[in-house]
């Protein structure tokens, strides 16, 4: 006999009731999950951001009562105005901003912030906000230096003159000799003959007086052809001399760094912890590392560097602040750079803040902000 407690009757409406709760227990999540959503979208506004930066003028220039301005500062207070942020900023190293920003504990890194692939593949980054690219600083009087020269002598130009007119010395030599040798006892068909003209040509050529000795050619052939050579020759050396004296010239004036090429023969350095580092190492670029910019420089300027490689508008800014007229910034840039809000991977502020980064940048705001700490153009 079955009881009333194995009765199917109420078999079938614990299944109906389990039924029923599932069923509106899934009605009721997608009506959670956008209000979870919109939660968290406000908590970024009621909340107070913590914003990384560093020193890194004129991007980010710190105050001596504490407070911050420059152009990433400024971009900054006109989004976070935009969208209704609040916020604080928060000093730290340029290493502390991409691992603060990948770890959560910064909501944002606002700074003279290069976008890398290394960074890339921890931190998300906004649109770019500047493009800009690598500079180089060098003393403005490079004053007199025997490195030119010493350069100059062993380098393969020098070398090919060399050459050149060892070989033309040489083959006017054996033809003297060919043409003298039956009729000067002086450039006789003997090894020492041969010896005495070839000498005697590279003498004449050097103007070393061996054309008034006794070893002279005798054949009309033979004048005719030393009185060719020695005017040649004089005109192989004024120009030769002329082309050396001029590029000597120049580079006294201009110096010894005009650009990117010349950095392989010359003492460069280099911030720590920069992607300057690994453009340079890429490059195969010996250099030496500086804590910051502003060491660098004053190495420069006591001459224990030949060039300091950063982003250009950094050393512009310094070297017209603290380094005016005993330094100079190159006008060559390379290796392309952009820089940019970096943020924690998803973070939920990249959308609004594009939106508000792209107006910005795109109105007459930005070109003002620019003009005021870079100067017009």
């Amino acid at each position: 006999m079955i009881g009333p407690q194995n009765s199917p009757l109420r078999g079938c409406g614990l299944a109906r009731l389990c039924t029923a709760i599932v069923a509106a227990a899934l009605t009721a999540m997608p009506a959670q999950v956008p209000q979870a959503q919109a939660q968290d979208s406000r908590s970024s506004e009621t909340r107070e951001l913590v914003i990384g930066t560093k020193v890194a003028p004129p991007f980010a220039i710190k105050a001596k009562d504490g407070t911050w301005h420059g152009i990433s500062i400024d971009l900054w207070r006109h989004i976070a105005d935009q969208i209704h942020l609040r916020y604080r900023f928060q000093e730290t190293t340029l290493n502390g901003l991409i691992d603060g920003v990948a770890d959560h504990s910064l909501d944002a890194a606002v700074s003279a912030v290069t976008i890398t692939g290394p960074r890339e593949r921890v931190v998300d980054f906004t649109q770019p906000f500047y493009n800009t690219g690598l500079g180089i600083a060098v003393v403005s009087d490079v004053g007199f230096a025997w490195w030119p020269i010493i350069r100059n002598v062993f380098s393969v130009g020098f070398f090919r003159a060399a050459v050149a007119l060892f070989a033309a010395a040489l083959l006017v030599g054996v033809v003297l000799w060919l043409i003298e040798r039956r009729h000067n006892e002086h450039f006789g068909a003997h090894r020492r003959g041969f010896g005495a003209s070839v000498w005697w040509t590279a003498s004449a050529m050097t103007q070393a007086g061996a054309a008034a000795g006794e070893k002279v050619p005798v054949t009309l052939a033979g004048r005719l052809l030393a009185m060719t050579w020695m005017v040649t020759s004089v005109i192989i050396f004024a120009s030769f001399t002329a082309a050396l004296t001029s590029q000597l010239t120049l580079r006294h004036l201009r110096g010894t760094v005009n650009g990117e090429p010349d950095l392989r023969y010359v003492r460069v350095g280099a911030i720590s912890g920069t992607e300057t580092t690994e453009y340079l190492g890429h490059e195969q670029i010996a250099f030496q590392v500086f804590a910051d910019a502003e060491t660098g420089l004053s190495a420069l300027q006591k001459g224990r560097i030949d060039a300091l490689v950063y982003d250009r508008p950094l050393l512009l800014w310094l070297v017209n602040q603290r380094f005016s007229g005993s330094l100079r910034v190159l006008d060559t840039t390379f290796d392309p750079q952009a820089y940019a809000v970096a943020l924690p991977p998803g973070s939920e502020l990249r959308m609004p803040i594009n939106l508000a980064l792209l107006d910005a940048i795109q109105s007459d705001w930005w070109q003002e902000t620019l003009s005021a700490y870079l100067g017009p153009g």
